[in-house]
């Protein structure tokens, strides 16, 4: 008898959950684990075909009526700042992002339990402990990056969990100072992965999904040239 190996991926579908995005709709998703000596690949190849990352996990939207999800990213080198993301830069020119191994500290959880208590009390990640926390962050195969941003004081401001992909930066998850909403951290750290990107001559970033009519991803359609993944493949729109 023999068996598979652990490095060859093997899809699963999700029993139907209620729609985070869009009410009184349900969701459904195909996932695999990313696990073994081609967790890097799979990831890389995954990510390019619309699926997103969580821990050893990697999924994607597999609903029967609803193509609502779509997964959007930026291309870094030809984006252009408009007025207001300017704004957002000068106001916070005087943080700096340092990217660190992706290990929790009591620091980051502090933050990050702020967030979601301000921001998130009622969603599904409402009432994750601290190991809960150490679990995201650290439980993965690729090549993953923390991205610490810190005042002139050295006080955190803000954490972007990142993983570093063959043709891009794929941000897995953010969270941030929640008492500062004059500082638009979630824009600006989407602008400092596009200036990343384009440092490590990297074509993309990935914001993860987009739905039409979801106040909550409604941002991700300011960030100009992206591409969005249809039936037909990755597909670009410029500013309107």
């Amino acid at each position: 008898m023999t068996t598979q190996p652990r490095d060859t991926p093997q899809f699963y579908l999700t029993a139907p959950a209620p729609c985070p995005y869009l009410p009184g709709l349900q969701e459904r998703k195909v996932f695999t684990h990313l696990i073994g000596r081609r967790a890097e690949e799979m990831n890389d190849a995954l990510t390019q075909g619309g699926f997103r990352r969580s821990q050893t996990i990697a999924y994607r939207p597999a609903c029967e009526s609803c193509r609502g999800c779509v997964s959007v990213r930026v291309v870094a080198d030809a984006f252009r700042p408009s007025r207001s993301f300017r704004r957002v830069c000068a106001s916070n020119a005087d943080l700096r992002g340092e990217a660190v191994p992706a290990q929790s500290t009591s620091e980051q959880y502090s933050l990050f339990r702020s967030y979601l208590d301000a921001r998130h009390a009622d969603g599904g990640m409402a009432d994750m402990s601290v190991l809960d926390y150490a679990v995201m962050v650290e439980d993965t195969h690729v090549t993953t990056q923390l991205i610490e941003y810190r005042d002139e004081r050295g006080e955190l401001m803000a954490v972007a969990l990142t993983d570093v992909l063959a043709d891009g930066l794929s941000m897995v998850y953010s969270f941030y100072n929640p008492d500062m909403p004059h500082r638009s951290f979630g824009s600006f750290l989407i602008l400092d992965h596009i200036a990343r990107a384009r440092t490590m001559n990297l074509p993309y970033v990935y914001l993860g999904y987009w739905v039409e009519g979801s106040q909550r991803m409604g941002y991700k359609s300011r960030f100009y040239p992206q591409e969005r993944l249809l039936p037909e493949g990755w597909a670009r729109f410029d500013a309107p």
